[in-house]
């Protein structure tokens, strides 16, 4: 039962992690619209890189960034709670109920692994060379969500069995 109660917690911990990004995103706009503001517009990369072609100096394109990624992990946090919930209810269940109550932890999960990659790895760090900047550099904050996360993600993974129950 132990194994359970650590499963749960940790993705309770990842949607605690969430709702307080969430809750930073949506209280303090401004500062993270201008994170995601210098990213696309490479106004602090290397001098003379020839990937500037790449830039986008739209207000409106930055918003439409951003907003996405608001609601990105809102969808990512309510699917980790929703996790949280059909985890507790599987609690006492059989090993089998409790793997398949995993599924919204999974989707959760998955979610926010895509967003570290794609959105803030992929996207920022490498299509507009966020990894250049010296100030607007959020690589390494990505890399150890996405690590964390991936951690979480393969303890969740590991199946039940009734000598756990």
């Amino acid at each position: 039962m132990i194994l359970r109660w650590a499963k749960t917690a940790l993705v309770a911990a990842v949607a605690f992690a969430y709702t307080l990004v969430v809750f930073d995103n949506l209280t303090d706009y401004g500062s993270n619209y201008q994170f995601v503001r210098h990213v696309l517009m490479m106004d602090t990369t290397f001098p003379g890189n020839h990937g500037m072609w790449r830039a986008i100096d739209s207000p409106a394109i930055h918003t439409l960034f951003y907003v996405s990624i608001i609601a990105w992990e809102i969808a990512t946090c309510l699917l980790l709670w929703w996790g949280v919930a059909q985890l507790l209810r599987a609690m006492r269940g059989s090993a089998q109920e409790f793997d398949r109550a995993k599924t919204a932890s999974f989707a959760g999960l998955t979610l926010s692994l895509l967003m570290w990659l794609v959105a803030f790895l992929d996207v920022g760090g490498e299509w507009f060379l966020m990894w250049q900047s010296p100030s607007w550099n959020g690589e390494m904050a990505a890399a150890r969500e996405f690590v964390v996360v991936g951690i979480v993600f393969l303890i969740l993974q590991h199946r039940e069995s009734e000598l756990n129950s």
